[in-house]
């Protein structure tokens, strides 16, 4: 929808421009209670419920990833997903085959296979697919040991990728350090989408995006700019809580995992970095957020004698 078309005269100046509701999720979740057979096995599931759910209430010997799926225990789950992104959460139904888990909605009466040998092929490929896009230095990275993909490739007995690694340091794109809260590292990006919904439709802040088409699509920035320096960025986290993997990491704790080497370190792993101009005034809110309310709403901005940002 273009903006001409939408009434903002009642937003609240820090909202008004932003675009929430980006990933557009379809509405796949049940409408009634049903029960399905998982394995052998009937389980019965509230409504608002997908097959994935149905697996997680079944102790099965399958082990079924699901990388871009967010985890439906936490309170803000129904703002998030389901993407069907990554399809490494597929499964085999009796009555319609091949389907995500994770955004397949459960119907009454029908019988789920996980360890269906067209299932497991499924999300063995879509795994490694997975894999091949991804800057695997799992030893430089601040996600090493609390790693969604990471725990994916080792339930799923990953040794070697059958489509290898993203391991061109060429091609990878620099980390963004301009930040002194948070840490962005696309090598290592698995275009789940959570981070973009957590803050769009969660927090409301309207920092981040989802931008170009193909093997270029990368997370940017609703303001355009390349930095999280000068994105209008407060701070608040949640993407860094909603990320599966390494790309988006608190900058204190980006080299907590890392093997305790001199030199070994998540910056010179990837060899590029963009830091810091020195024209950012310290503090949880960016620049460009700072100065928002008196762009958007001719409110003061914060005095600039009143010392650095804490």
């Amino acid at each position: 929808m273009s903006s001409e078309h939408v009434d903002t005269s009642e937003a609240p100046p820090l909202t008004e421009t932003i675009a929430p509701g980006t990933a557009t999720d379809p509405g796949v979740r049940s409408e009634a209670e049903v029960t399905v057979t998982v394995d052998g096995t009937d389980v019965t599931l509230p409504p608002g419920s997908t097959l994935v759910e149905a697996i997680d209430a079944v102790d099965s010997d399958t082990y079924v990833p699901a990388l871009c799926y967010y985890d439906r225990d936490s309170p803000q789950a129904e703002q998030i997903g389901p993407r069907s992104e990554c399809r490494t959460c597929m499964v085999e139904t009796d009555e319609h085959g091949l389907v995500p888990s994770c955004s397949f909605p459960v119907e009454d009466g029908l019988s789920v296979s996980t360890g269906a040998a067209a299932a497991q092929e499924a999300r063995d490929v879509n795994l490694d697919l997975v894999l091949s896009d991804h800057n695997l230095r799992c030893t430089t990275c601040g996600k090493n040991g609390r790693c969604e993909l990471q725990d994916a490739s080792i339930g799923n007995d990953v040794e070697v990728p059958r489509y290898g690694v993203f391991d061109d340091r060429d091609a990878y794109e620099p980390l963004d350090e301009s930040s002194d809260f948070i840490q962005i590292d696309r090598n290592k990006c698995i275009l789940c989408n959570r981070c973009v919904e957590a803050c769009n439709d969660v927090q409301v802040e309207g920092v981040l995006r989802m931008e170009g088409h193909g093997n270029d699509t990368r997370i940017g920035f609703q303001n355009g700019s390349e930095t999280m320096e000068d994105s209008t960025c407060v701070s608040c986290g949640h993407c860094v809580t909603v990320c599966p993997t390494g790309s988006l990491v608190e900058t204190d704790i980006a080299d907590a995992a890392t093997i305790p080497l001199p030199g070994f370190t998540q910056s010179n792993s990837i060899g590029r970095s963009l830091v810091s101009t020195g024209k950012e005034k310290k503090g949880p809110m960016t620049r460009m957020k700072r100065d928002e309310p008196k762009d958007l709403a001719g409110e003061d901005s914060p005095d600039e004698d009143a010392g650095d940002w804490l």
